[in-house]
């Protein structure tokens, strides 16, 4: 942030966006460059003080606060300059929220090998914005739907949406095979563990967190369906774990999916993952207003659709359903 100091303490005075922002994730926002255990190191010595008192890092900050952040070395090379401007689609725009439809290949923030995302580019290509958090988070390879804070008040209170169910999400996935239910519960607990080349995977595990997953059938070729999958619960590559397990892998899924039939599905035009955030509909977090929220099957989807409705017979859904997505 501007006006850190390498060689003297510096005050800043909490403003709206960071009001009810946990001081170490504040910290860790302003003090870029500087790394996330040297950040806990300062707060755990009584170095940071707010109000001139000491607080714990699970301090929340007020509109008024004043917080001392002691001399600190940031990073000579900043990365911001690297990350180039983008603008995405607007779903829909106030004061409050930005909400954007995804697209496929672009991670929603950088980490794990990649420089920046979708947050970094907006905020690149926003440099006045006070604020703009990510609500949730997409897959890299899943499009649609991406819900952006401008206030904290907003961040905080979508936050608990999500956790407690506030928020209805749907996405539409094509399988591999033939799905037989029009409804279907699907509730397997999913836990989280780390493979042998160090990457992040999902498995179904009685030792895991309980993920709850409503299928519906939209159409259903003779080697393929299309569904639509409402998440009760957000657990990470919950969708694709869920499905996977139950022998519907997702087509073009590079993680979880039948890897032989990727490579043939490529060679016919789909070069993606199959998964699509479709659909929102909460309450604003602000105002309460009721909000219903779409973003089409991107155009890569709906034509592979379109050749897969040309290549096989469909036994269930409306024939020209594909063009209402």
């Amino acid at each position: 942030m501007k006006g850190l100091s390498k060689d003297s303490a510096t005050w800043l005075e909490v403003g709206e966006e960071a009001a009810g922002q946990r001081i170490d994730n504040f910290l860790l926002r302003v003090c870029k460059g500087v790394p996330k255990s040297h950040v806990y190191r300062i707060l755990r010595s009584g170095e940071v003080r707010v109000n001139k008192g000491r607080i714990g890092p699970d301090y929340r900050l007020n509109i008024g606060d004043a917080v001392r952040v002691p001399p600190i070395r940031v990073a000579e090379k900043s990365s911001q300059a690297a990350v180039p401007a983008r603008e995405f689609d607007q779903v829909f725009e106030d004061e409050a929220l930005l909400i954007i439809d995804k697209p496929a290949g672009v991670a929603v923030h950088g980490g794990s090998g990649v420089s920046f995302g979708v947050i970094e580019q907006l905020r690149r290509q926003r440099p006045e914005a006070r604020l703009l958090e990510l609500a949730h988070r997409l897959d890299r390879e899943t499009s649609g739907l991406l819900i952006v804070a401008k206030k904290r008040a907003a961040l905080t209170r979508l936050h608990d949406m999500f956790r407690d169910g506030g928020i209805n999400k749907h996405y539409f996935a094509l399988v591999k095979g033939r799905w037989k239910n029009v409804l279907q519960h699907v509730r397997l607990p999913l836990l989280k563990y780390l493979n042998g080349e160090g990457e992040r995977r999902v498995s179904v595990s009685d030792e895991g967190k309980d993920a709850h997953s409503i299928v519906r059938l939209m159409a259903r070729w003779e080697n393929f369906s299309l569904v639509d999958v409402e998440l009760k619960t957000g657990r990470t590559h919950q969708i694709r774990v869920h499905l996977t397990h139950l022998g519907f892998p997702l087509a073009g899924d590079d993680k979880y999916g039948d890897f032989p039939l990727n490579r043939e599905l490529q060679k016919a035009g789909l070069k993606r993952m199959f998964l699509h955030a479709a659909r929102l509909s909460f309450q604003h977090p602000l105002t309460g207003s009721e909000m219903s929220l779409k973003a089409p099957l991107p155009r890569e989807l709906h034509d592979f659709l379109l050749r897969l409705g040309r290549n096989e017979t469909q036994d269930f859904g409306e024939r020209d359903f594909v063009e209402t997505l």
